[in-house]
């Protein structure tokens, strides 16, 4: 298919006015580091250990979801001194995951469309626009194989399976039909369905969030045998196979649980300096504003993360108490924490090590948090737990949203493109080096 410009996209090209660093110096922690939107500004950084969080029902749960208008006039994310920001292309029914070929077309899942959408560079260096396949049922996550420069397919996570499509590296269309190589994923729920490849290629990572908040009743008492004949943390019922990340052979067979106790797990992608698999999770609800806190985690081979019975390490879920006593020194704590219902859905890394964070926002939370970009830092390859807010300013005074970010990826010059279903756009972020 000979691409089109992207008619709806919109090249404001304009230099975000220079938005001073709010807390540079300053390291937010302990009972510092929560609070609402309002407390979010391009520099402001935060520390959120295990031991800051607070007890379960400390605040009551809210019901909270914002109404999403359109963009004022001239309004632009507030982003740090020295970076740029334009809406880079607009016009989508909901964007999420973004994905970088390497010949530096841009792979963009429309969710509510139902097509992955190619955007390749353009003349003018904007973005030209194909619709690269169609037809799919709420796609996200999207993989190239065999990674590096020469990629023979596109993978899709589509919400009950697993597809592929043949693909040059280089053409708008695929060079012949979708197959179906997982067929059988849990469905509803959590519908987000993103992957990775493992380095190598051999392994094909999926994400499966929970069918439910919490798991409830029916997760109290193991069936007979069953967790002696499965993973640590796996989870049973209408939860089997869920709250997960599955592994595959590129064919989609070998079928195994990687790691549990994830509740909803997005954003997969691998660190290029270790190769370790990382993904963002979006913690349960009904504990209270503050608990329990989202994160950023390294995902490993057999790792447990606490979902449903324990957060954040041997903290019991009061819902589930006495539950799985067996498992309370089992779970793994995750690498970096954010405020309870930010959201994180995408994260990618970027040249220099660090990487980034993109955060949905809440809904059910009384002062909202999230709707943002965020840095995660890093030192020797491993995280801090420190991250420092980049791009702000999504949400309103009276507490409507504009924006709400979902995915981040790297494009080839170094700039972040981040989507935004909110708005239906993808933004593009340069920072001061990249100028």
């Amino acid at each position: 298919m000979t691409p089109t410009r992207l008619a709806a996209a919109v090249s404001l090209a304009l230099a975000v006015p220079a938005v001073p660093s709010a807390a540079t110096a300053d390291l937010l922690t302990g009972a510092r580091a929560f609070g609402g939107a309002e407390a979010s500004a391009p520099g402001v950084r935060r520390l959120i250990r295990p031991g800051d969080l607070p007890a379960p029902y400390a605040t009551r749960s809210a019901s909270n979801a914002p109404a999403t208008v359109p963009r004022p006039a001239g309004a632009l994310p507030a982003v740090p001194e020295g970076w740029t920001v334009e809406e880079w292309a607009s016009g989508f029914s909901e964007p999420r995951v973004v994905t970088v070929a390497p010949d530096g077309a841009v792979l963009v899942a429309d969710s509510g469309a139902g097509e992955i959408v190619r955007l390749s560079p353009g003349p003018d260096g904007r973005p030209m626009r194909s619709v690269f396949a169609s037809g799919l049922e709420r796609p996200y996550g999207i993989a190239l194989w065999p990674p590096g420069p020469k990629p023979t397919h596109v993978y899709v996570g589509e919400t009950d399976k697993v597809v592929r499509l043949p693909w040059d590296g280089r053409s708008d269309a695929p060079t012949g039909p979708a197959e179906t190589v997982v067929s059988s994923l849990p469905d509803g729920g959590h519908w987000t369905r993103d992957l990775a490849f493992s380095p190598d290629g051999r392994t094909l990572f999926v994400a499966v969030g929970s069918q439910s908040n919490v798991g409830g009743k029916a997760l109290s008492k193991a069936p007979d045998g069953f967790v002696a004949a499965n993973p640590v943390g796996a989870a049973w019922g209408d939860e089997e196979g869920r709250a997960a990340v599955l592994a595959f052979d590129p064919d989609g067979g070998g079928r195994r649980l990687f790691a549990t106790g994830l509740r909803n797990c997005s954003g997969l992608t691998v660190q290029p300096a270790t190769a370790a698999l990382w993904c963002v999770v979006n913690e349960r609800d009904g504990l209270g504003d503050d608990l329990p806190p989202d994160y950023a985690t390294r995902v490993a081979d057999g790792g447990f993360y606490g979902w449903p019975w324990y957060y954040i390490g041997a903290n019991e879920d009061p819902r589930h108490a006495g539950a799985r006593p067996d498992l309370a020194d089992a779970v793994t704590v995750p690498d970096v924490l954010f405020q309870a219902h930010s959201a994180p859905l995408g994260i990618a890394f970027d040249a220099a090590g660090d990487a980034y964070v993109a955060m949905h926002g809440s809904w059910n939370r009384d002062r909202r948090t999230g709707y943002k970009l965020v840095r995660l830092e890093f030192e020797d390859g491993r995280a801090t737990g420190v991250h420092e807010d980049v791009a702000t300013g999504f949400v309103l005074p009276g507490g409507d949203v504009w924006g709400r970010p979902v995915d981040v990826a790297v494009a080839a010059d170094g700039a972040l493109l981040v989507s935004d279903d909110g708005g239906g756009r993808i933004w593009r972020l340069v920072p001061p080096a990249r100028r």
